[in-house]
């Protein structure tokens, strides 16, 4: 009971104590976790199967296992009491090594604040001017990207030099793309990919579409350089994407249109360039792969991860996703879209 409530104690102060930003920022996400990406996801790239697969089974059998075993000695009732005793010692270790492993990063200093930002070009105007500069993009770029096949090796290149041109710490190590057990899940969520928090590992619906790809991978690769918060993944997968090849760029402008045209009013969006067949023929098809979901699912797993994202102090919880316009229009850009860094 009081290593129970040592280890409850304990999670409760790293949920709750405040910490600043700029501590956590130079001692963990630029120290310790880089160091730690670089050692652990290397490793986790040489099995074909996601760890978070394995880790789960394992962890259901074995607590199948203590509660059969505690009830055929005590009986199921105390058996019950007993295991949820334990579960809720597993949940407080689980937390305390989410946060050691990956969760920090959601508490270090928002990338706004190292980016040449100003919330003042944030306007309706330059949503309007960004949508125009994809459209335009979309469609000059359409025909090599249907030519170009999918190169990690590529995106991988563009990730690192973004990465640089961030000024943050380098070298993180691509995780190779994984297929997972929650594939199903994933298709009816209308979930393209996640980044496992314990063994830095990243999994990929294959549903996602060829065009769709490298955004999707390059914005999981973002989670495991540290960039915990969804607009900031979002920003940093936009950037290798435009630093990439022709696919990757294709990916990123797409990304991008569908973020500019989403806050434009309907009176706004008419005046932006006129989007070629093939890019709205792609933009239908994503649309569509949306629609295959289950809005059931969908809904439910949007609250549980907006819950999720409060709980760890990102105030706009699901919505950050879409915050990355503010990063888009909001930041100043040298030539070739290199971002202005304080």
């Amino acid at each position: 009971m009081k290593t129970r409530a040592a280890l409850l104690a304990a999670a409760l102060a790293a949920a709750l104590v405040p910490v600043r930003p700029a501590f956590v920022e130079r001692w963990y996400s630029d120290l310790f976790y880089p160091r730690l990406q670089q050692a652990l996801t290397p490793l986790v790239n040489l099995l074909p199967i996601a760890i978070l697969d394995l880790a789960a089974a394992v962890s259901v059998a074995a607590l199948a296992l203590i509660l059969i075993r505690r009830a055929r000695r005590s009986g199921w009732r105390r058996a019950l009491l007993r295991t949820t005793g334990t579960l809720v010692s597993a949940a407080a270790i689980g937390y305390l090594l989410f946060l050691i492993l990956w969760g920090l990063n959601y508490r270090r200093v928002p990338l706004e604040e190292k980016l040449d930002y100003d919330s003042a070009r944030v306007t309706i105007d330059a949503a309007a001017q960004l949508g125009d500069v994809s459209a335009v993009a979309l469609n000059r770029g359409f025909a090599a990207a249907h030519r170009q096949v999918w190169s990690p090796a590529s995106l991988a290149a563009s990730f690192t030099a973004t990465l640089g041109q961030l000024k943050g710490p380098v070298g993180t190590v691509p995780g190779v793309p994984k297929s997972s057990l929650l594939t199903f899940y994933f298709r009816h969520a209308a979930i393209d990919g996640m980044t496992d928090p314990f063994f830095l590992e990243i999994i990929v619906n294959p549903d996602v579409l060829d065009v769709e790809r490298p955004f999707v991978v390059a914005h999981e690769w973002a989670h495991l350089a540290g960039y915990a918060d969804e607009a900031e993944a979002n920003f940093v997968a936009w950037l290798t994407c435009l630093h990439g090849d022709a696919l990757a760029q294709y990916s990123g402008w797409l990304a991008a249109y569908e973020q500019a045209m989403g806050r434009l009013p309907p009176g706004r969006r008419t005046q932006v360039t006129r989007l070629g067949e093939g890019p709205a023929a792609d933009l239908s098809a994503m649309a569509a792969r949306y629609r295959r979901s289950s809005p059931l699912v969908r809904d439910a797993a949007r609250e549980i991860y907006d819950g999720y994202l409060r709980a760890n102090r990102v105030a706009d919880g699901i919505d950050s996703y879409d915050a990355v316009l503010r990063l888009m229009i909001g930041t100043r850009f040298g030539p070739g879209w290199t971002p202005g860094v304080r």
